[in-house]
């Protein structure tokens, strides 16, 4: 997050990551939007008990849709799969923009949003790794540069993650990409690609070493 830029919190759920940037004063004014219309209820029920009301503005609507166009500058989408996030995206042409900056959480399917950013000229300026209650995310930071770029399967899996400083959260992420490679090794697969995907374990493991 960019301090001091309107924000948009796509798929806001209860409102608390809204209500959070407003109380400490890091977005002016933040949108939360979200197509469900209890969640949003308790949004707004939230921003109202903690007094941000005025700063917190809660919407009904499908994602980005409910923005109008250069109505915020810092867009937060987390907790839906990555190819949600890519249709989202996808349908909106004035995210792309050098003067937006995206914040993506995405709950699965990490390895074919970066691809879809990378070849649709977004740039993947930094990763943060998150391990809680058991469970291992990745944090995007992106922007858009108009300039697509192919940087090839391992970044594709593991995006940032290797130059992580959190080294333990990194590993636990990067990990868990690799217990799924593997299995994915056990099923049959045509010569070339099994071999393309073995040598991709092994790439996997080299970050993963490094790293502990």
């Amino acid at each position: 997050m960019r301090p001091g830029r309107p924000a948009a919190d796509i798929g806001c759920d209860h409102g608390k990551l809204a209500v959070w940037l407003a109380l400490r004063g890091i977005s002016p004014r933040v949108i939360a939007v979200d197509s469900r219309p209890l969640p949003l209820a308790k949004a707004r029920a939230l921003a109202a008990q903690t007094g941000c009301a005025d700063v917190v503005a809660c919407r009904l609507g499908d994602g980005l849709a409910a923005l109008a166009p250069g109505e915020a500058q810092e867009i937060i989408i987390a907790g839906l799969s990555g190819e949600t996030i890519i249709a989202l995206l996808d349908a909106c042409a004035w995210v792309r923009s050098p003067d937006m900056h995206l914040v993506l959480v995405p709950a699965s399917r990490h390895e074919r949003l970066r691809r879809w950013l990378c070849t649709a000229g977004f740039a993947i300026d930094d990763e943060t790794p998150v391990a809680e209650k058991g469970r291992v995310y990745t944090v995007l930071s992106v922007s858009y540069t108009g300039v697509p770029t192919s940087p090839g399967p391992l970044f594709y899996l593991l995006g940032q993650l290797p130059a992580s400083p959190d080294k333990a959260a990194a590993a636990s992420y990067i990990a868990a990409r690799l217990r799924n490679l593997k299995k994915q090794a056990a099923a049959p697969l045509p010569e070339a690609e099994r071999a393309a995907h073995l040598q991709l374990v092994k790439e996997v493991e080299a970050c993963l070493q490094s790293l502990q």
